[in-house]
């Protein structure tokens, strides 16, 4: 739904209106000066060819020291897949885990390719409803509940912290239940941690990989979202042993290898980061902006953003139709929000989703224009 909002938006902007993106999920800023600067290195030194399925040994190192830094945690590069995108990587981490017909279930509102991915390969999703009581989270009495309702065992759990498109985190002591909840079911726990980094608390955001030495969990990240490098299509998993030589085969098979490129120029992200705090400072400060100003805009029921870069509104009060309430705010007003029908097709006609990924000056001229249109 929310390319349709964006296919509609690009249409307006081409017949001369102007457009407020906060329907899109990326980052307005480039990718960082280094990766820039090692990508050009690379296309003028090395010929880009294929790289091991698996990624260049160089990245995938860097990957693992990554997990050093923010958590203290040793992780083998053995373990560390590299892929083309995150997107790549949940195919290959599902295709991997489960067989065709395995339930796995994820919480609602949650990212829509979930749900795709899963049925493209044959899975079943399963999903939680959740609300603001578990902070838009699932959680081990909602997964006994679940298992009450019957319909067979469950054989995977999909979690995001942050979450898309809440914002919402889950600490360490939630994620040690919830990979506990798994481990005493069999149930693999696939943590999709793409928004690490881009967090507003004073506690960094949890990884599956400190349950249980991450033997029973998938961790699943990508350069797009912290490190500002969605068009490069690169992401990375971190896989139990017993899976590694799996998904090196599907990966071979699917694709043959990430893109050389992009993997050359990911080296150098690691050491980007004083760039990459100043954007999640901007985040923050447009996240503090929005905050501040929507609720007297009629936005007042905003889920707790801690992470990531959305806001999730209830507008239960002003509409059912959340697809039609934005058609009408776009064609009105220009400013471009994302149906909550993509994150929760049975609740989701009622929330919509707010990025604030872009400059500071949007967020103040879309709060303006939303409170001066009562639609």
């Amino acid at each position: 739904m929310v390319m349709e909002v964006l296919r509609a938006a690009n249409a307006r902007q081409a017949a001369g209106g102007d457009v407020l993106h906060l329907e899109i999920g990326q980052p307005s800023t480039p990718a960082p000066k280094g990766v820039i600067a090692a990508a050009a290195h690379a296309l003028a030194a090395d010929r880009l060819a294929y790289t091991d399925a698996l990624g260049l040994p160089a990245l995938r190192e860097g990957i693992a020291r990554w997990y050093q830094d923010r958590h203290g945690l040793v992780v083998s590069p053995h373990r560390v897949v590299v892929t083309t995108g995150s997107s790549g990587a949940f195919l290959l981490a599902f295709l991997a885990a489960f067989d065709p017909g395995d339930r796995v279930a994820l919480a609602a509102p949650g990212y829509p390719a979930y749900r795709n991915i899963l049925k493209t390969a044959g899975l079943v999703p399963v999903e939680l409803p959740t609300g603001p009581e578990t902070r838009f989270q699932p959680t081990p009495a909602l997964l006994d509940e679940l298992l009450t309702r019957g319909g067979g065992p469950l054989r995977g759990l999909i979690v995001a912290s942050p979450s898309n498109p809440t914002g919402t985190m889950l600490d360490a002591a939630a994620m040690a239940a919830l990979g506990a909840w798994c481990r005493r079911h069999g149930v693999w726990l696939i943590s999709d941690e793409i928004y690490h980094g881009i967090e507003y608390g004073t506690v960094p955001a949890a990884t599956a990989l400190a349950v249980d030495g991450g033997q029973g969990a998938i961790a699943l990240n990508s350069f797009s979202k912290y490190f500002s490098m969605t068009g490069w299509r690169l992401g990375w998993a971190v896989v139990p042993e017993r899976l590694v030589r799996s998904v090196e085969c599907l990966a071979q098979n699917l694709y043959i290898s990430p893109p050389t490129l992009s993997q050359h120029a990911a080296v150098a992200a690691f050491g980007c980061v004083e760039e990459l705090e100043g954007h999640v400072a901007r985040y923050r400060r447009n996240r503090d902006i929005l905050l501040d100003l929507l609720p007297d805009a009629g936005f007042g029921r905003l889920a707790p953003a801690d992470g990531a870069f959305f806001l999730y509104a209830d507008i239960s009060d002003r509409t059912d139709d959340a697809q039609a309430f934005c058609t009408r705010l776009l064609n009105e007003t220009g400013v471009a929000l994302t149906p909550g029908v993509d994150f929760d097709p049975a609740r989701g006609h009622h929330t919509v989703r707010i990025s604030f990924a872009g400059a500071e000056a949007e967020m103040v001229e879309a709060a303006r224009r939303l409170k001066a249109w009562r639609g």
